[in-house]
């Protein structure tokens, strides 16, 4: 185990320690921002700041000054050393745990793959099952429908109910999910399950949910943290999952496109694979994600100067993390008097990121007009905001539809939440139902 603190970089490498950032330098940072726009989506892109694209393009500069030589001297200690620091961030036991990917969606694949092989191989059965949550994440559903059921394994999709008053209705339903997967003998091979959902966003309590899975047998356990690091903190070793993804890109400040695989050391575990077959097949899973041939490797080598940055924040990044969870409830809540809705779960099951009922009477009543009001907001109002599309209860009346996606990092400014508050309220006041767009 690492027992470095790499909040406090400047203490363990001998630097002097950074020069706190004021708000002129954070307003630098996020120059190439569009100004115009209301930016409250941090969570579908993430955002990367100036001395990082910086440092970014330093090693983009040295790979095409020298190739040979950047490869041969500099790509994987480059990698091996944000490695450490990923190590030490996720409380992983040795740094053979810990593979950078891509994407959250690669690490899914790897897990997968090595999950169907498992089925082709007959150590599972056809008709043995794999559970995942129905608000899971679009593309990682239909990779477990692309590799586990075309390998004969049985889905079982965990209904988990919004808005969400409490951690106990979603241990409620998983429990269902778990006696359901388990009836008629059959045997659960597979557990996916978000550490934060992206759409409807509420964080799960990842850690008694993989208990549950380790008390019903079940074989594996992938946790989805595409939102996680940088949002909320992760102990890998004591949410005891197989295996945990989470993007760097998305609240860690590395450029698009970077995330690691977290794999608990195990016999099964050497045999994970990168799905890009390179010439170091073979040679570990860490070492084949390094390199996957020529391709821009620069978002996964920046990660000590992202550490160089959050550490200029007071509390380094528990300290962003708390304010970033402080200031998106007390923005919610805001939006939430105004419009006299509701929030989509209750704070503490928030992060970063809260759902804020909109107002019924602007008749969102299907996906595409949730996608049509977002347009909207963003080309009438300068707003970006996602819109999440909640078909009604049989037997409510004037129910909430539509819910407003809000983040907050860094970068954001209230003023960026009172003008989504008042594009809403001016649609409200002029008789606005998404009926108008289509016409």
């Amino acid at each position: 185990m690492a027992t470095s603190d790499p909040s406090h970089g400047a203490a363990t490498t001998g630097k002097p320690k950074p020069k706190p950032i004021t708000p002129s330098d954070l307003r630098a940072e996020f120059s190439h921002h569009d100004p115009t726009i209301a930016r409250i989506n941090n969570g579908s892109f993430g955002c990367c700041p100036a001395t990082i694209i910086a440092a970014q393009q330093r090693h983009q500069l040295l790979f095409l000054r020298q190739p040979d030589y950047y490869y041969f001297h500099t790509l994987k200690p480059s990698i091996l050393q944000s490695r450490r620091l990923i190590q030490t961030l996720i409380n992983a036991d040795h740094v053979d745990e810990v593979s950078i990917v891509d994407n959250a969606t690669t690490a899914a694949a790897i897990v997968l793959q090595h999950t169907t092989w498992s089925f082709f191989s007959s150590n599972f059965q056809p008709g043995d099952a794999a559970l995942i949550l129905h608000y899971a994440y679009g593309a990682v559903k239909k990779s477990v429908q692309a590799y586990i059921s075309r390998a004969g394994g049985h889905v079982i999709e965990v209904h988990l109910p919004f808005p969400v008053k409490s951690r106990s209705e979603i241990v409620f339903e998983f429990q269902k999910a778990l006696k359901l997967g388990k009836s008629n003998g059959r045997k659960i091979r597979l557990a996916v399950i978000d550490h934060i959902t992206s759409m409807p966003c509420v964080i799960i309590p990842v850690k008694e949910l993989v208990k549950m899975c380790r008390d019903e047998g079940v074989d594996r356990i992938f946790i989805d943290g595409a939102h996680a690091i940088g949002n909320v903190e992760i102990d890998a070793r004591d949410i005891g999952a197989d295996f945990y993804t989470s993007n760097l890109h998305k609240w860690l400040f590395c450029p698009p496109s970077a995330a690691f695989l977290y794999c608990k050391m195990s016999d099964e575990s050497s045999d994970l694979h990168h799905p890009v077959v390179s010439h170091e097949y073979g040679n570990g899973l860490a070492m084949e994600s390094a390199w996957i041939g020529t391709r821009d490797y620069s978002p996964q080598l920046v990660l000590p100067e992202v550490m160089e940055f959050v550490n200029r924040f007071e509390g380094g990044l528990k300290g962003i993390m708390k304010r970033n969870h402080e200031m998106v409830v007390e923005m919610a809540k805001m939006l939430v008097e105004a419009w006299g809705t509701e929030l989509g779960a209750p704070p503490e099951m928030c992060a970063s990121l809260a759902m804020v009922g909109m107002p019924s009477c602007l008749g969102i009543r299907c996906e595409l007009d949730a996608l049509k009001l977002r347009k909207h907001l963003r080309e009438c109002f300068k707003v970006e905001v996602p819109i999440y599309y909640r078909a009604p209860v049989e037997g409510e009346v004037d129910p909430i539809t539509g819910y407003a996606r809000i983040s907050h990092q860094v970068y954001n400014v209230v003023e960026d939440y009172y003008r989504l508050r008042d594009a809403v309220k001016k649609l409200v006041e002029t008789g606005f139902t998404c009926d108008l767009l289509s016409k």
